[in-house]
């Protein structure tokens, strides 16, 4: 299960080298745990989920054909959190807040 979930994910990523998948096997069911770079999290996710649901669905048919049930997690990234566009308005107020002390200064 884990090569099928490594071969669809190299294929999609732009940065192959940062994939890590854990692999737990109990009982009759497989959990597998997947990250990526931050970067590549967009496509791994898709637009409104579709690509990862899709993935699922794919591993879920490999499931079935191998008597197992198997569960996806997507691990959040590590490496600091990526720009949002709250971060972006926060940056912009601060540096007009300062802007307009200096200009009250003169």
């Amino acid at each position: 299960m884990k090569d099928l979930l490594d071969y669809i994910v190299r294929n999609l990523v732009t940065n192959p080298e940062a994939i890590e998948i854990q692999e737990d096997s109990q009982d009759g069911s497989i959990n597998l745990l997947l990250s990526v770079d931050p970067k590549d999290m967009g496509l791994i996710i898709g637009k409104s989920g579709q690509t990862i649901h899709a993935i699922r669905k794919i591993l879920t048919v490999r499931a079935i054909a191998e008597n197992v049930r198997v569960n996806l997690q997507l691990s959040e990234p590590q490496d600091g959190e990526p720009e949002t566009l709250a971060n972006i308005s926060e940056e912009s107020i601060e540096s007009t807040d300062t802007s307009e002390a200096s200009e009250e200064e003169k």
